[in-house]
């Protein structure tokens, strides 16, 4: 499975930017897909997944409530509402995919996408 994440950018602490990430490859409908962020000089934090199948969603609680995954359709769409950004949020963003669930070890990683949120 390969990876390619999309959508960050430069926005200022208020704003909403949806991320995507599209998934060339067969994803289980077991599988998990998941966001992630790592900023400069942190560890890499989990934000959300999605089981592929059933599209239960699971979220961490830094980001509740402002965070929304989702998945298109019939394709290997997925996406990461992010709403109300704050400078916090400032960070390379990932997805990837979990042959074992949303909050075990994940297998396929994309090469992320930078979100910078100005105050």
């Amino acid at each position: 499975v390969q990876l390619q994440a999309s959508g960050g950018g430069l926005v200022q602490a208020g704003d909403n930017l949806r991320l995507s990430c599209v998934a060339s490859g067969r994803i289980f409908s077991s599988s998990a897909v998941g966001w992630f962020r790592q900023a400069p000089g942190k560890e890499r934090e989990w934000l959300a997944a999605i089981r592929w199948g059933a599209r239960t969603t699971y979220y961490a609680d830094s980001i509740q409530g402002r965070f929304t995954i989702s998945r298109a359709g019939a394709y290997n769409t997925l996406y990461l509402q992010m709403n109300n950004l704050k400078p916090d949020d400032t960070a390379r963003h990932y997805c990837a995919v979990s042959r074992s669930g949303p909050r075990e070890k994940y297998d396929y990683w994309g090469q992320g996408t930078l979100v910078t949120v100005s105050s």
